[in-house]
């Protein structure tokens, strides 16, 4: 394939990546069952036809997952998806990685300053208490 520079994931993650956090609302109902109250994820979706970069990507940094993503929207093309679950893997390889080399959308600069203010309240454990879940949930509301 090609050698992925940090220049170029950087232009890939400002246009087709997300850092974005699944937080469960203790003041709702349990409607989506899921096995932690916040779930931080770094991920970044291509066509079919690219899915090669995402591999690519998964070798670069040596972590996270690539995986057939259905979509049945109408004029939606097949996607793959890469992402990275792991909050160890979040916190030693893809946040340093950003913070090194800077993202230039500023939608997805802040995104991602609030995203590493979420991952450190989670390590904190502020998530373990109906409070601190709120008071992720505020900040996520920031989030696009």
């Amino acid at each position: 394939m090609f050698m992925l520079r940090p220049d170029y994931i950087v232009g890939l993650v400002d246009g087709e990546g997300s850092f974005t956090v699944f937080i469960r609302d203790p003041n709702k109902l349990k409607t989506v069952k899921r096995r932690a109250k916040a779930e931080p994820r770094f991920y970044l979706k291509l066509v079919a036809k690219d899915k090669a970069v995402l591999f690519e990507l998964k070798k670069f940094f040596g972590c996270g997952q690539v995986y057939f993503q259905q979509d049945l929207r109408a004029n939606h093309q097949p996607c793959y998806r890469f992402e990275v679950a792991s909050r160890k893997d979040l916190k030693t390889i893809i946040i340093p990685f950003f913070k090194k080399h800077h993202l230039k959308f500023k939608s997805k600069q802040v995104d991602f300053e609030i995203f590493c203010k979420i991952v450190s309240k989670i390590d904190q454990g502020v998530h373990l208490n109906k409070s601190g879940l709120i008071s992720l949930l505020r900040l996520k509301a920031k989030m696009h």
